[in-house]
Parts: structure tokens; sequence; C-alpha cells
């Protein structure tokens, strides 16, 4: 019985590539230095899976960026912006695409698929030339081939890479990217081409978004794409990889009928009716069915004796020799490796597994149906299931009562938005165009010494406290000194937004080393929520009121609202998550009652992960957004009028989900609106009333590019021509916490200088 992994973490167990990666952007080492890392890195995802006895290795799952930008470069998709003059695309224009650089701004970047990994999305235009501009694809193959592995070659789909891509800045409307189809196939054909004569014996093209709900002529597209492509795919055996979500039946229908494929990949995870269209809709004869039932998308160590009998039940639909045990998903979007979690506790450590142990789970199954089961493992899983189920530190009967009691009110606060802004102007008396930032400000090596140090208890509560409360201090200065109206503490005690809140909530564990990536050479430790939750004291209270009291102008109270923390945690998966997401309402709203009594009159809680969180079928959308909406509401339906409660979200598509955003009822909404090339305002153009606050973000923190005053400017005016000046806010699109002060300063500076311009422009014309 053989066994395949979709694809593989890329950072590394410590981060290897994150640290080379930005040693290289700061030019404090070559291209050299980061290629060998990177090749390092490979060999030990490569060695590790085939002498876990993984049949189907993949490779070109390796990035320096994102698997869709790796693809843009493959077909030399470059907008005309980056200058790019032909031939091999080289770092400079990759890392341009990605980040931006001093002249021109970066691509935009959006969540992949409902997860927390991001992806540089494709510009294109009916004008768009293609041409094969990156042969990394092959070199990968040839290198694990060089190494002793046989490997299958991962492409992200030609249909799909088209569907997430959008039109270019002034592009008609009516332009779809689908029709470059028959423009990027001929590329897609010179690369299988290379890869059968370098010895490929497998191909597997990632095509997730047929989980999607599409329209008739997107179905067709996969059809006629995959049958312009047969001819070069024979002698291949083909894989067309989905997952994420269940397949719809006519999408089904479609792949397991598209030409010169072998093979079909289905997500059994998140997928389960996916499950039932095989067994009910029939499975093409002769076909191979890799069958996802290991989670790539979770911690928790697999159920392997459920997953044995799906397996067993399959079987008998598609043929024991055509059935593949594989991942639901890559596992980049889980922690690299247990065995580097030293200090977790034992008890919740045998329930977990991450990536390691799922390439190990994956082969185990596959033994086991081959008749050669390891009885002492899956006995050892069946015992750690069990204690999982059973113990008392999952279960609080006092926190399940008071969620229960949640039933029957909608949580809304008593007075409308529009009352409430005017008595929160009374008492905040800010300026038309209120200038603020997002939270965070620039985590300084120094910084993270000392929070570093704390931990170890290298340094005294007094000492770490004095540190914090310095750094607290000159953070509260720049902004008096830049003029801004609203101001931050900047977060310096906090390393990531959800592992603060999560360390001091019960029912969450964390790791040392569980690291995952976000984007680029952000890497992120969610949190494992493996319990019910609750707050035992308050969390933020302290640093709040500290900062507030070093100045006269409105300070924010951060917290991090319950949809983010859920959606960016690795959440228990025994109980619905709505549950889950309710029970870290509660303890929000306590935390947010406190911070309004201690005096904090400005409360942002952030939920920058909910729209990340919106299943891909429409049919289930209500749903989700009616109890996601819902816990926000909670955690603040209990302040005063004067209480002005802002939220943050960010790199995202916001248009479909605006109603929604407005029925969260928050006083004041800080957006990402820059990078998208202002997407976000045309939901305004078309009629949208929006009543409340709202901050479209003026300028992209993702990179290190610093905006000119003219160029906010440009955007805030932008903005008044669909929203009212006494609703609008500028402010960045993010929080600060990834660049540097050099940037921050300037950047900031041309931020409050443009709300000054626009200001005295607005007075003169009164």
């Amino acid at each position: 019985m053989a066994s395949h992994i979709v694809g593989y973490p890329r950072m590394g167990p410590k981060r290897e590539l994150k640290f080379a990666l930005e040693s290289f952007w700061d030019k404090k080492s070559g291209a050299e230095d980061l290629e060998k890392v990177a090749t390092d890195l490979r060999a030990s995802i490569w060695k590790q899976m085939s002498e876990a006895g993984i049949k189907y290795i993949p490779s070109n799952t390796f990035s320096y960026y994102d698997q869709v930008l790796d693809t843009t470069a493959m077909l030399g998709a470059v907008p005309d912006r980056y200058s790019w003059t032909g031939g091999e695309i080289g770092h400079d224009t990759y890392f341009s695409m990605a980040r931006g650089n001093a002249i021109v701004p970066a691509m935009e970047m959006t969540k992949w698929f409902d997860t927390n990994y991001h992806f540089i999305v494709p510009e294109l235009a009916p004008e768009t030339k293609f041409s094969y501009a990156s042969h990394k694809a092959v070199s990968e193959y040839k290198e694990a081939k060089a190494l002793g592995v046989d490997t299958v070659p991962v492409l992200v789909g030609p249909v799909s890479y088209l569907l997430l891509s959008k039109a270019a800045k002034g592009v008609e409307k009516s332009f779809s990217p689908l029709s470059l189809l028959p423009g990027i196939l001929p590329i897609y054909k010179e690369v299988v081409a290379e890869l059968k004569a370098a010895g490929a014996s497998w191909i597997q093209f990632d095509e997730p978004t047929l989980v999607k709900d599409l329209a008739a002529h997107e179905l067709a597209a996969f059809s006629s794409a995959y049958a312009e492509l047969e001819p070069t795919l024979s002698g291949l055996n083909v894989l067309v990889e989905t997952y994420f979500a269940d397949v719809p039946a006519e999408s089904y229908k479609t792949l397991t009928s598209l030409s010169g494929v072998t093979a079909y990949g289905f997500d059994l995870v998140r997928g389960t009716k996916t499950l039932d269209l095989v067994k009910s809709a029939g499975f093409p004869s002769g076909k191979y069915l890799f069958a996802g039932v290991v989670d790539g998308r979770n911690i928790w160590a697999d159920d392997l004796a459920a997953s044995l009998s799906t397996l067993q039940s399959l079987e008998t639909v598609v043929g024991k020799d055509k059935l593949v045990v594989s991942t639901s998903c890559s596992l980049m979007h889980t922690a690299v490796d247990l065995v580097n979690e030293t200090k977790l506790d034992s008890e919740i450590k045998s329930w977990l597994a991450f990536a390691a142990q799922k390439v190990v789970e994956v082969d185990a199954l596959a033994k086991a149906l081959a008749g050669q089961k390891d009885e002492a493992y899956f006995a050892a899983n069946a015992a750690a299931q069990a204690s999982r189920r059973s113990s008392p530190r999952v279960n609080n009967e006092e926190v399940q009562k008071a969620a229960a009691a949640l039933k029957g009110s909608d949580h809304r606060r008593a007075t409308t938005v529009s009352s409430r802004l005017d008595a929160q102007q009374k008492k905040l008396n800010l300026p038309v165009l209120p200038t603020t930032t997002i939270g965070s400000f620039p985590q300084t090596v120094e910084l993270r010494r000392v929070r570093r140090e704390y931990k170890a208890k290298k340094v005294t509560e007094e000492e770490y406290v004095k540190a914090i409360e310095e750094e607290i201090r000159k953070v509260v200065k720049i902004q008096e000194d830049l003029d801004i109206d609203v101001l931050v503490h900047g977060e310096p005690e906090r390393n990531d937004m959800v592992e603060y809140f999560g360390e001091q909530l019960s029912g969450f564990a964390f790791t040392a080393n569980g690291w995952v990536q976000s984007y680029g050479s952000r890497c992120v430790k969610p949190p494992i929520i493996y319990g019910d939750v609750s707050r035992p004291k308050a969390m933020t209270v302290f640093w709040s009121k500290m900062a507030q009291d070093m100045t006269p102008r409105p300070m924010k109270g951060m917290l991090t609202g319950p949809v983010t923390i859920l959606n960016w945690s690795f959440v228990r998966n025994d109980q619905p998550r709505f549950e889950t997401c309710y029970q870290i309402a509660l303890a929000i709203k306590k935390e947010v009652e406190d911070l309004e009594a201690a005096g904090i009159q400005v409360i942002q809680i952030d939920e920058a992960a909910l729209r990340e969180g919106l299943p891909l079928r429409k049919s289930e959308h209500a749903f989700y957004l009616d109890w996601a909406v819902h816990s926000f509401r909670i955690t603040n339906c209990g302040v005063q009028d004067t209480t002005q409660i802002h939220t943050h979200m960010c790199y995202s598509n916001f248009n479909d989900i605006i109603l929604s955003i407005i029925n969260m009822d928050a006083d004041v909404i800080t957006i990402e609106n820059s990078r998208s090339d202002e997407k976000l305002l045309s939901v305004f153009r078309e009629g949208v009333t929006y009543g409340a606050g709202i901050g479209p973000g003026v300028y992209d923190i993702h990179s290190p590019r610093i905006p000119s005053t003219e160029e906010i400017a440009d955007r805030v005016n932008k903005m008044l021509a669909v929203l009212d000046t006494n609703i609008l806010w500028v402010n960045p699109d993010c929080g600060l916490k990834t660049r540097k002060y050099a940037e921050v300063m300037p950047a900031l500076t041309a931020m409050v200088n443009a709300a000054k311009l626009i200001r005295t422009q607005l007075a003169s014309t009164k």
C-alpha cells in the first residue's frame, strides 16, 4: 500500500529559512548563503520522508515566499512596474513583487483560502505576455534525484492559478483572467516536457479551487485545460490534488472526467461529503484515489483506528492497489516536529502530532492496510485518544454553563452607533480625520532579548517591568512628537498577539518551536486550545493603565478578538468551533469591562482573522458569520456609550462580507486597503452606507517602501469621495511590529502630514 505527502513545512525546525531570508534582505549575506540554507533544508525534508517509507514524496513545494508567486515567476507574468526585461527571474525581481522596493509597491497579498497562510495575488491583463522564466520545478526535481530520491513535482494547476488571479489595475471590469488560459498552457507544456525528460514518472497539479462554488464556464475550463495538456502528459502519472473542503458534486464529476489524469486527491478530514460522493457517485475504474485522512491543518494525533476504518471502506470502492494514504493538504499549515518540544506537558504532548509525526502516521496507516500493522504503535495511539477524551483538564462545567446561557440574546449595545459616536466625540474631542496606528510598534533586538531573558528567569520581574515601561514611554513620546491623535502603547510585552492572550487564558497550551509560516519570512506560533477557555485574571489592564497615565491623549487598550484567537490557534477538534469561540468571547468580555473600569476610553478588539475563517462554500457562510459576529458583540455589549470600541481587519477580501462587518456594531473599524488597490472602497461606491468610524489603511506596512505625504493625501482624498468626513480615520494598514524605526518614522510623519494637509484644505472650503 502506497503513501503520499501533499507538501511539507519550508521554514525548517528552527526557522532556518526565515533567518536566512531576513539576512539576505538586510544585505548581511549573499544569495549563495540563502541558497545553501534552502538546499540543506530540502535535502533534509526529502531524506526524512524517504526514510519514513513515503512512496510519493513532493518536490517544488519549497518556496522563498509562496507557491503562487513561484508560479507567476514560472510563467513570466511580471507586472510592468518591476522593469523585468526577460530571462530567468532572479531574486531582485522576485522579492520586489513580494515586498516592493524603494520605487514601486508590492503586489497584493491575501489569505490562502481559509488558512492563515498568505499568497501574492497575480496581476493579469489582456496584454500580459507569458514566457518560461523560472525553471525551479525542474531544477528541484533534479536536485532530489541526485540525492537518490525520486519525487513527485508539484505545480499550482493552470486553472486554479487563473482563478486566484486578479485583473491588473485599470483593466476593463469585463476582463476575466481565465481568458488567458490559452496563453499559459504552452508554458505548462514546456515545464511538463522538461520534467519528463528529467525522468519524472508522476506529476501533481494542485487545483484547490475545485472545492469552491464554481460556475459552469469555470468547470469547463478544467476540462479544456487538461484536454489540451493530455498529449504532453502522455507517459506520466498525473495527480490532481484538492484540499480544504468537500468537492461539490458537479466539480467531482468534472474532476473525475479530466483527460490524461491518473489520480485524484481529496481532503477527507474537512471533506467528509466527498467520501460519500466517492462511495455513492462511483469512482473511475483503474484510477488512483489519494485519500487525505491525516489532518494537515491541525496538530492533533490522528485517530488511527478511525482512519484505518475509512481506508478499508474505500478499498472496496477503488481497489486495494489503487488506494494511496495521504495527508488532507500540505503539512506547511502545521508545526514541524514534536521532538523539538522538550518542555511541553507530557500528557498534552501525547495527544499531538506535528508534520514529522504525521509523516509517520501516513506510513503506519499504509502498512496497516497492507497487512503490516504495528500493533504497539496503534495501541499507544488508542491510549492517547482515550486519555484526551477522559482528561479532567479538558472540561470545565462552569465555563460550559456560561457559554450555554448566551443563547437567546444577540448581545447588541443598547444605542445606535451614531448616538454613541456623538457621545464619544464630546468626551474625546478628536479632530477631523483623526490619526492612529493599529497597535504594535517595531520589535527591536533589545526588546526581544528582555522578553526572552524574563521567560528564562534571567532577569527579575522588577527589571522586566522597568524595561517594558521604558519602551512604552519611548513609544508614547514618539507618537506625541508626531502629533498622532489616538495613541497605542506599542505592545512591547507581546511577541505575538494571539500567543500573548493564550498564555493568560485557561485551556491553552504553548510550544517552544511550533512555528508555522504565515507569509514570506513571517512565522507564527499558534497556541493549542485543548480544553474549555476562561480568564483567571486581568491580562492587559496593568500595561494599558500605565500607558494612559503617561499621556493626556486617548490611549487604546489593545485586545485580540475571540474569532481571531480561534482562527489563529490550533483548535480542539472534539467540539464545534463556535462553542470554543463563545468561551473565548466571554473571557475577552471580562477584560474589556476591566479596561473600561481602569479609565481606558478607547478599546480595540482586533478581528484580523474574521474573514479568514469564512467557509469556502457559500451555503455555509451565513452560519459562520452569525456566530462569529455574535462572538465579537459579546465582548463589548456591556460598555458605556462613551467607551469607543475599535476593531481591525487585514489582508482578505472584505467586500462580500461588508454587511456582516456593519453588523459587528463596532464604533470604528480600521481595515487593510492600500495593498489591494483600494478594492475596499468600491463597495462604498456601489451604494453601501457605512455610519460607523472607518479607517481604510493609507499605506502598506508589509513593505519596506516609505510612502510620501502626497501619495497618502491622494489615498485619503479617494476615500473622502465615498466616505463622510466625520467618520474617516487615517491609519496604516496593519501593526508596525515587522518594520524598523528607520521605516516607521518617516512613514508615520508622512501620514500625519497628509491628514493635516487635508484638514487645512477642508477648512478652507467651508
